[in-house]
């Protein structure tokens, strides 16, 4: 079934906004990601970690001058010592939980945990979960200490719908001891998305009715003083002397989180300054010794410190997925954390709304360029779009900002495919309608091989063997005087209108007009080796469709109209004739001249279908005709017999 213009681009509109949204839901989720993850990467290289941040990792090398992990948790209290007391760093924060009693050391578990309050400018890790604890003894326990382990005051200014019960039921259950006297908790959660990489972090979550701070906000406030911000809908605000934050973050149930802005890795692990837990180790007993340290104190200087773990072992590995590195430290993520806090280097995303409306725009963008441009300049237009788009974004990233890359260039893809659908069928609609113009002049066969054999059309053509049926009005000149030019006129369209389906039924083509005559061709360009019968067969039927005319004229009126049929069979030149600039495809030659001069004997013996002595060679087994006699037809030296066809046998 033919399907309408007017439909075709209703259901390429329908398909459009379909594929639209459809791809636009899906691609979101895949490509999203893996834009933000590449953008991410490419841009961190510019992006130096600050030098006031140094890591201090129990890793590969401490196990090997130090012994075989599990430690006495006394070495932890080596390190807190020579950073509380022979350096003058900031604060040092400590990325460990202490859950699991020392069984075998039961004594040192006990010095550990009384040791931890003296330590002031350490601030340790909490993990907030969902699961409630699996004690009702330790939940009252811990749920009445966890407040007094940070001294900051929030002042909530959010809209009551982010005022909703938290979604953390617990946190991580320390050694009762060990909680209960260390100083300083900050909440060490992290965010994983759908595809496992770690794009965020909690800043403040909501427990228990109270506000706690993430471990590297808690530490921006032991180093700046800051001990009181403001939350809102999007920002963490706080000031004090020459330090002032506006974190931009966004809320969820029991929590406001940030998204991270990582920075240059050139191991893949780390992104800050690392330093050996046993060099400090080490340091610490050399100086209490009498010797030169390890490491200089001075190195720690006015610096912020993380303390952890990352080493190839079970039970210390902590690497994660990260936009920048698969093997990104856990470590270093609370240490950028604070890095972006510090030196207020926050990344944002921009609302799914925002890329929704540049995915859009891009879209009707580039299929307005496809649909009204010449192709070769609108795809160079699209190909420029693309490219600047991918360095807005990369600007866009380059200053911190997360703009959908692969989505939107995808979109100007298919906005090529529905552009160049959309022109395929406006310019199909325009060459049909040329056509149909076009085939009023010409033949359609004729026009048919033209569009075939566009790119090969020239002057010239070819010999071959045809049919051609000449047509003519009798006394056609003194109807003319009798009627108007208007009355002749629509006479003549009346009865070329009604004989020209007859030719294209019997495949000959209607080469020309000729005042009241026509001249059809028949074996060319339409292959036919039984062109003499149809071109018979096509007169017999002109003949028929003129006496039903007559009768109808008769009725209305208007004069009888008497025509005569001349039928000639030879080669012929079939081509083109005329000029590069105009050409005209006909048929020329001694078999046209031959059939124009066998009707006009038409009128010397008083009939109406006469045929060529050739023609009826190759069709006396299907007419009855009569031998008129041999006639001279100018322009040839012979003399031909000529037929009155009386019948066609069927």
């Amino acid at each position: 079934m033919e399907i309408s213009h007017k439909k075709s681009l209703i259901l390429l509109t329908v398909a459009s906004v379909v594929v639209f949204f459809l791809v636009y839901l899906i691609g979101y989720t895949i490509f999203q990601y893996k834009s933000y993850n590449f953008m991410m990467k490419q841009t961190s290289v510019n992006k130096v970690a600050s030098d006031d941040i140094i890591l201090v990792v129990i890793d590969n090398k401490s196990l090997v001058k130090l012994g075989r992990w599990p430690w006495k948790r006394t070495r932890f209290l080596e390190i807190f010592d020579y950073l509380e007391n022979y350096t003058e760093c900031k604060a040092y924060g400590f990325d460990a939980i202490i859950i699991a009693p020392d069984t075998d050391h039961p004594e040192i578990d006990r010095e550990f945990s009384n040791k931890i309050g003296e330590y002031k400018k350490l601030i340790a890790g909490v993990g907030f979960m969902y699961d409630d604890f699996k004690e009702e003894a330790n939940k009252e326990f811990y749920n009445e200490i966890l407040p007094s382990k940070h001294n900051i005051k929030f002042i909530d200014k959010r809209s009551e719908k982010y005022r909703v019960n938290s979604k953390y039921n617990s946190f991580t259950p320390f050694l009762k001891e060990y909680f209960y006297n260390v100083n300083n908790l900050g909440s060490v959660n992290t965010r994983q998305d759908a595809d496992g990489y770690i794009r965020k972090v909690d800043q403040i979550i909501q427990y228990n009715g109270e506000l706690y701070p993430s471990l590297a906000l808690f530490m921006y406030s032991k180093v700046t003083g800051i001990d009181e911000f403001t939350l809102t809908d999007k920002y963490i605000i706080g000031q004090k002397g020459k330090y002032a934050l506006k974190m931009p973050i966004s809320n969820d149930k029991g929590a406001a989180y940030s998204n991270i802005a990582y920075y240059r890795t050139d191991d893949g692990v780390y992104s800050h300054k690392e330093i050996s837990a046993s060099d400090v180790i080490e340091s610490l007993r050399n100086i209490k010794e009498g010797h030169e340290p390890v490491i200089d104190p001075e190195i720690f200087k006015d610096k912020i410190v993380f303390v952890g773990s990352n080493a190839n072992s079970q039970a210390l590995a902590d690497v994660k997925r990260t936009p920048v590195s698969d093997t990104f430290a856990g470590l270093d993520i609370q240490a950028t954390n604070f890095n972006n806090i510090y030196k207020n280097e926050f990344f944002t995303e921009v609302s799914p709304i925002y890329d929704f409306v540049v995915i859009l725009t891009v879209f009707l963008l580039v299929l307005l360029l496809i649909c009204t441009l010449p192709i070769p300049v609108a795809l160079m237009c699209t190909s420029l779009v693309m490219f600047l788009y991918f360095i807005f974004t990369f600007i866009m990233y380059d200053n911190r900002i997360g703009v959908g890359l692969i989505l939107p260039e995808v979109f100007i893809l298919i906005a090529i495919g529905f552009g160049y659908s959309y022109r395929y069928l406006v310019e199909g609609r325009k060459k049909e309608k040329i056509q149909s113009a076009m085939g009023k002049y010409i033949s359609k066969d004729v026009m048919q091989n033209v569009v075939s054999n566009i790119d090969s059309v020239k002057l010239g053509g070819k010999r071959a063997c045809v049919t051609v049926l000449f047509a003519d009005i009798r006394g056609f000149t003194s109807i003319s005087e009798q009627l108007s030019a208007e009355e002749v006129t629509n006479i003549l369209n009346e009865y070329f209108s009604a004989i020209a389906p007859i030719i294209e039924k019997h495949n000959g083509i209607l080469n020309k007009f000729m005042g009241d005559a026509i001249l059809a061709v028949f074996g060319e360009p339409i292959k036919n080796e039984n062109h003499a019968i149809d071109a018979v067969r096509c007169a017999d039927c002109i003949l028929k469709k003129v006496r039903q005319l007559q009768s109808k004229w008769l009725n209305e009126g208007k004069p009888k109209i008497e025509i005569g049929v001349g039928i000639s069979t030879g080669e012929a030149f079939v081509g083109n004739i005329g000029s590069e600039e105009r050409l005209e495809y006909t048929v020329i030659g001694d078999t046209v001249n031959t059939a124009s001069r066998i009707e006009n004997y038409n009128k010397v013996y008083k009939t109406k279908f006469l045929i060529s002595e050739e023609t009826f060679l190759r069709v006396q087994k299907y007419v009855d005709v009569i031998k008129i006699r041999e006639v001279s037809i100018r322009g040839k030296a012979k003399k031909i017999n000529i037929y009155e066809v009386l019948r066609i046998m069927q």
